[in-house]
């Protein structure tokens, strides 16, 4: 099952960003709510068709890339997918990427899996009856895959599906800094840069990580902002510890989850040398690359009319363990 597409939709810059330009937030009646974690701080979840503890209905998770939300188009045309099948969907947003700024210097990062595995277990424990899986898309698919095989046969999650992982960082942070990929790096540097200035305002983080406002205006790529801010405030040594310790590639072996994993080799935010070999992967992970698809793209039919396939492909493979 395979993505095909043809036409101006085979660009992968288009892929990459037609839902962005084309795809308006759509869904709004989201039930929000805070979920506080062990070190005090918290996460915002936004729900569609929340069940009660008393239901049956199967709840996915689902994990968002780099400074998205709930309101990214990916995520809004999934969740919409999903609820028409009859799941629940809760959006779990990673620290500071909901409405609210988080509590502590300290943001998100791509192999942070301790705060959505602390939110996994209550789930688990809420809905002990309930099925539950789990959605990752980029930085957020990064997250999951290196979850996954840090559960390894303790997993209580049914099935997964991980979509454009930069499953080697190191490459990643390459690519996005090379040619046409820039374009999409000072978007995503931009965000970062103004959602850590507000944190300015709090904290000292001269003191903290040597680290000055001007510092972070000069900065002008997403290494940079990992080697100052995401490694030393996350207790890695650098840029390059950072990115090496939280690759999922390495983890891909100890899954033990059903997972799905989607990606094209002509993403732009990396290069094909991130997608694993076949003896790199358990016996439970399907791998579907694809040529074409872009940066979770994935969209099919005509410039004109549209069709996702990723949510539909998603959907499938999730109902195949309901």
């Amino acid at each position: 099952m395979k993505f095909t597409t043809n036409g101006l939709l085979g660009n992968r810059h288009i892929q990459t960003s037609y839902a962005t330009l084309f795809r308006k937030p759509f869904l709004k009646d989201f039930k929000q709510e805070e979920f506080t974690l062990s070190d005090g701080d918290f996460i915002e979840i936004y729900w569609q068709n929340k069940p009660n503890p008393s239901d049956n209905s199967n709840i996915v998770l689902i994990f968002h890339g780099l400074a998205g939300s709930y309101k990214s188009p990916y995520i809004q045309g999934v969740v919409n997918t999903l609820c028409k099948e009859g799941f629940s969907c809760a959006v779990v947003h990673f620290r500071g990427c909901g409405e609210k700024e988080n509590r502590l210097a300290r943001s998100y990062h791509s192999g942070e899996t301790q705060d959505n595995l602390e939110y996994l277990q209550f789930i688990h424990k809420t809905y002990p009856q309930t099925k539950i899986f789990c959605i990752g898309y980029s930085l957020g698919a990064n997250m999951l895959l290196k979850l996954l095989g840090e559960l390894k046969q303790n997993s209580f999650i049914t099935a997964a599906v991980a979509v454009s992982a930069p499953m080697q960082l190191e490459i990643a942070a390459k690519t996005i800094d090379s040619g046409t990929a820039k374009i999409y790096q000072k978007r995503l540097l931009d965000e970062l840069k103004l959602s850590l200035l507000k944190k300015f305002d709090s904290y000292d983080f001269e003191k903290l990580i040597n680290l000055k406002k001007e510092d972070l205006q000069k900065m002008r790529s997403i290494r940079e902002f990992d080697e100052h801010y995401t490694a030393p405030i996350h207790g890695f040594l650098s840029a390059n510890d950072y990115y090496a310790k939280n690759s999922a590639r390495q983890f891909l072996k100890d899954i033990q989850t059903p997972t799905l994993i989607i990606h094209a080799q002509d993403d732009p935010f990396m290069t094909p040398e991130v997608i694993p070999k076949k003896e790199e992967l358990s016996k439970y992970i399907t791998l579907e690359v694809s040529k074409q698809g872009g940066h979770v793209g994935f969209v099919g039919g005509s410039l004109f009319k549209p069709e996702y396939w990723l949510e539909t492909r998603i959907a499938a493979f999730i109902k195949l363990f309901t």
